[in-house]
């Protein structure tokens, strides 16, 4: 779901329920998550302030009966493969909105097992941390061990494939894997009746999924939002 029709779904429900009920659940204090699509800018930026207004002025005021899924978070390690283009691109998407976000980012390298346990070993020395596992080709074959050392160390972790999530991961939002495999289908059908490959376009995915982990929210001590509830594509619970 983008971003526009996720704020549009969360005002409208707001907006729908009655007075009273808003006033009688004033006193407890409710977890939405924000999902934003691309690294920050001016827009981005104007947007979550928006946002942020537009719930205030519907009776939800950050810091008093409204919180991020993990709001004591201001530490995240990256698993990134620091010797592909992609690694060193995705770790800056991610730093570049840190500091809006009031947390600190540091990566980890997956060279080897040993040093993926060292460096989650280090990370979790000081407390309110999460991680954030990014695509490579080692991730995937670190797979196993890094979703343990998150449980481990009960820290949150977000990662780009249900596929992790189903394995014990906290969260994931990223690409339709399937559909990946029949894009390519549809390329090789254009090569094989004479279309030339390096003429042909670059294609983006067009669906992304949501998924959630819920036993591994439980074990971390966390509470969904209903509302991202609402939204995730699977809730494994």
């Amino acid at each position: 779901m983008k971003r526009r029709e996720f704020i549009t779904l969360l005002g409208g429900a707001a907006a729908a329920w009655p007075l009273a009920a808003r006033t009688q659940q004033s006193d407890r204090v409710r977890r939405i998550g924000v999902l934003m699509a691309t690294a920050a800018d001016e827009d981005q930026e104007a947007g979550l302030g928006a946002f942020l207004q537009a719930l205030k002025q519907l009776g939800w005021v950050e810091g008093r009966n409204v919180q991020q899924i993990a709001p004591g978070l201001v530490r995240v390690a990256v698993f990134r493969d620091a010797e592909l283009t992609a690694g060193i691109g995705q770790f800056a998407v991610i730093q570049s909105v840190a500091s809006a976000l009031g947390v600190e980012v540091s990566a980890i390298n997956m060279p080897d097992a040993g040093e993926i346990e060292r460096a989650v070993d280090s990370f979790t020395q000081s407390p309110n941390g999460g991680l954030i596992l990014t695509t490579s080709a080692k991730a995937v074959v670190h797979r196993d061990l890094i979703i343990a050392l998150a449980a481990r160390y009960k820290l949150p972790m977000i990662t780009y494939r249900r596929y992790y999530v189903a394995r014990g991961a906290l969260i994931s939002y990223g690409y339709n894997f399937i559909e990946q495999f029949e894009l390519a289908a549809g390329y090789v059908d254009r090569i094989l009746k004479g279309a030339k490959p390096a003429e042909l376009p670059v294609q983006a995915p067009t669906k992304y999924e949501l998924a959630i982990n819920l036993k591994t929210a439980k074990a971390l001590g966390l509470a969904v939002p209903l509302s991202l509830l609402a939204i995730a594509d699977e809730v494994i619970e």
